[in-house]
């Protein structure tokens, strides 16, 4: 019986690996295909990672996918992880945004060790926020056997994590609480 449990568990853990060093390189793309054209798929797999402002807010949509490997579930966690790591991506952008935004209207010209503070802040509410994203979808293309899955986070919940985040300096803090709804809605102008 522990023969037979080690081997499996050795086995997802090269997997698990595996796929996160893919969710990395995969989540460097700058492009993103927007019209896939894949009939009968539900509308977000053709559009892709977005981001998008309707009656539920302000949100970041990351679409992931995963082809056949022989188990289902391990699938399904392939394509969800990766649409997590596009919610990453399209955030971090947006939190890169925000930060110059920040840098421009606070004056710090060349001053690069706040710059960098502010960086490294920055990269860490990313990384708090993907705690929020969920899958709230998933399909599977018959044809393929391909899984795509959709991942959300809403803006209410960046602003929420952002105000517990006790590094991050308080007129920071003020700057994306007075300015993220319009920097987000910029961003949105300017994707379409």
């Amino acid at each position: 019986m522990i023969h037979r449990i080690l081997p499996a568990t050795a086995e997802r853990m090269f997997t698990m690996i595996f796929i996160a060093l893919l969710v990395v390189s995969c989540s460097s793309r700058t492009v993103v295909e927007s019209d896939m054209g894949i009939s009968d798929a539900p509308d977000w797999v053709n559009e892709g990672t977005n981001t998008l402002k309707n009656k539920n807010g302000r949100l970041f949509h990351g679409v992931g996918s995963a082809p056949s490997i022989g188990e289902q579930s391990l699938q399904m966690s392939t394509a969800d992880d990766r649409a997590r790591a596009e919610v990453a991506r399209i955030l971090s952008s947006y939190m890169n945004v925000v930060s110059k935004d920040y840098v421009g209207a606070a004056g710090f010209g060349n001053d690069s060790s706040a710059e960098q503070t502010i960086t490294r802040n920055i990269e860490n509410i990313t990384k708090v926020n993907m705690t929020g994203a969920r899958i709230i979808g998933r399909w599977k293309d018959e044809k393929t056997k391909m899984i795509y899955s959709i991942a959300e986070l809403d803006m209410s919940h960046v602003k929420k994590t952002l105000n517990t985040v006790e590094s991050m300096s308080p007129e920071f803090r003020q700057h994306f609480s007075h300015n993220s709804d319009k920097l987000f809605d910029n961003l949105l102008a300017g994707e379409k």
